[in-house]
C-alpha cells in the first residue's frame, strides 16, 4: 500500500463521519443536459479504495457509534437552543417568552435500589429501622443500608424480582407516547382554566409549544424531559411574538403540574386481552428556565441537558443495539438478569419490534412543529456550507458552466454493498500499519 493510497483512504473516511459502523455503497452519479440529452459520469465508486462508497450509518446511539452521535447530540442542542434564546432563523425576542422545564417520572412498579442525595449528602438506599423484619411475601429483605456510589451495577435492580412489576413497566414503556399526548390534550385545558378563559378563547390568544427528549432510568424505564413554551396565537408561520403578561410562567408551569397529575389512558396489554391505565409518576418536578439570578436554570443549561440524553440508551452492558429476531437471540443476550426479564416480557406480550428498547418504540426527541427548526434544515446548512468549502468559486457542471438544476439533472445509480469496513479496508490498514512499525 503506498501512501497515496492510504491518503486516499483516509479521505473517504473523513467523508463518512470517521463514523465506526458506514454503510457501503456501489455506483455512480450522472449529469444530464436537459436541453441536449448529453450524459456524462460525475462520480463513480470504481475510483475509490475497495471500489465503494462509505457513508455514515447516523445512529443517534453513543454506545453503537460514537462519531454520528456527536453529530447528532450537536444538532440536538442547536434546535433546543434556537427555541430558547433564537437563532437560526428564529429571532432573539423568544427568549422573553415564558417557558419551563419539566421532568415526567414514571410510577414506582416495585422497590428498587437507589441513589439519593440530600444536601450535597449521599442517603442509605432503602434504610429501615426493623430491616430484619421487613420481608416481601417471597422471603427476601426489602431494605438496603447501602449508600450506592454512581457506578454501582445494583442501581435501578429490584430488591425482589419476583415482586417487581415486569409487565406494566413494559406497558408503561410501549404507551408512553399515547400518554404524552393525552398531556398535551389536558394542557390547554388548564392554561383555560387557570386563565380564566374558555378554551376557544385560549386558542385565539396563546399556543403552548415544546421539545421533549426520552431518557431511560437505571430500572428500565423511561421518563421525559420537556421544555415548554407559550407563544402568542399567531397565523403566520415565521412571526414569534410573546403571549399577553397575564399568560406568566409562573401560570404555565402550574398548568404542566396540573395537567401531568390529571393526565392517564387506557391501552391495551400487547396481544393479550387486558387492558391498563398509565399515569404519571408523583415526582414530577417544573422548573422556570428564565436568565435571573445566578441559581436561576438557564436556557443553555437546558439545551445542553437536553441533548445529552438525546444520544443515551439503557446503558446497561450487554443490551442489544438493533431489532431482536428470534427467541434464541434473547437466551444469547449477555445482559443483567433485570433487562432480560423486561426483554422476555416485552416479547411475550407482542411487542416484539421493539423488544430490544424493553417494549418502547418512539423517538428518541419529538417537538412542536413551530418550536424552532428541524434537523433536515440542520443538515442542509451543514450540506451547503461543505459545498461551499469544496467549490468557493461555485460548483461546475461537466460542461464547464455553473450548477442549474433547470438545465442539469443529477441522476444517482447506487446500490448496497454492505456494512462496516470490509476485510479488504482492514487488509490495506493493516499493511499500512507494519510499513509505519518497520519505518519507525
Amino acid at each position: 500500500m503506498t501512501e497515496a493510497d492510504f491518503r486516499d483512504w483516509e479521505r473517504e473516511i473523513a467523508t463518512a463521519g470517521a463514523c465506526s459502523h458506514p454503510v457501503r455503497l456501489r455506483g455512480r452519479v450522472t449529469a444530464v443536459d436537459l436541453a441536449t440529452g448529453e450524459a456524462a459520469v460525475t462520480y463513480t465508486t470504481a475510483t475509490e479504495p475497495g471500489g465503494v462508497l462509505h457513508v455514515a450509518c447516523g445512529n443517534r446511539r453513543e454506545s453503537a457509534c460514537p462519531a454520528c452521535a456527536a453529530v447528532y447530540k450537536r444538532d440536538s442542542r442547536q434546535l433546543v437552543r434556537a427555541g430558547l434564546v433564537g437563532g437560526k432563523g428564529i429571532p432573539a425576542t423568544i427568549s422573553e417568552h415564558p417557558c419551563v422545564f419539566a421532568t415526567f417520572t414514571a410510577p414506582s412498579f416495585g422497590p428498587v435500589h437507589a441513589r439519593r442525595e440530600r444536601g450535597g449528602q449521599v442517603l442509605p438506599c432503602r434504610p429501615r429501622r426493623d430491616a430484619h423484619r421487613r420481608t416481601c411475601p417471597h422471603g427476601r429483605i426489602i431494605s438496603c443500608p447501602v449508600r450506592h456510589s454512581p457506578d454501582d451495577p445494583r442501581l435501578g435492580r429490584p430488591l425482589c424480582p419476583d415482586c417487581y412489576d415486569y409487565e406494566s413497566a413494559v406497558v408503561f414503556n410501549a404507551g408512553s407516547g399515547t400518554l404524552w399526548r393525552r398531556f398535551t390534550t389536558y394542557l390547554p385545558r388548564e392554561l383555560a382554566r387557570l386563565g380564566g378563559v374558555t378554551q376557544k378563547e385560549l386558542r385565539a390568544l396563546v399556543r403552548p409549544r415544546f421539545v421533549k427528549v426520552t431518557e431511560f432510568q437505571a430500572r428500565g424505564v423511561i421518563h421525559y424531559h420537556a421544555i415548554i413554551r407559550l407563544d402568542a396565537a399567531t397565523d403566520d408561520d415565521d412571526t414569534y411574538l410573546p403571549p399577553p403578561p397575564q399568560w406568566s410562567a409562573d401560570l404555565l408551569a402550574a398548568a404542566v403540574t396540573a395537567a401531568s397529575s390529571a393526565a392517564s389512558v387506557t391501552v391495551d396489554v400487547g396481544t393479550t386481552d387486558r387492558t391498563l391505565r398509565l399515569r404519571f409518576g408523583a415526582q414530577t418536578d417544573t422548573r422556570i428556565v428564565s436568565r435571573g439570578t445566578s441559581d436561576a436554570l438557564t436556557e443553555s443549561a437546558v439545551a445542553n441537558y437536553i441533548a445529552k440524553y438525546v444520544t443515551k440508551d439503557a446503558g446497561a452492558p450487554g443490551l442489544p443495539a438493533y431489532r431482536i429476531r428470534s427467541v434464541s437471540e434473547i437466551q444469547a443476550l449477555r445482559c443483567p438478569p433485570h433487562y432480560r426479564r423486561l426483554i422476555e416480557t416485552a416479547w411475550t406480550l407482542g411487542y416484539r419490534k421493539w423488544a430490544h428498547q424493553l417494549g418502547h418504540g418512539g423517538h428518541a426527541i419529538t417537538k412542536s412543529r413551530r418550536f424552532s427548526v428541524t434537523y433536515g434544515q440542520l443538515r442542509a446548512h451543514r450540506r451547503d456550507f461543505r459545498r461551499a468549502q469544496r467549490h468557493p468559486d461555485g460548483e461546475l457542471d461537466p460542461w464547464g458552466r455553473a450548477i442549474d438544476e433547470t438545465a442539469v439533472a443529477f441522476i444517482g445509480s447506487w446500490s448496497y454493498a454492505g456494512s462496516g469496513y470490509s476485510a479488504a479496508d482492514s487488509h490495506l490498514l493493516a499493511l499500512m500499519s507494519a510499513n509505519n512499525a518497520r519505518d519507525n
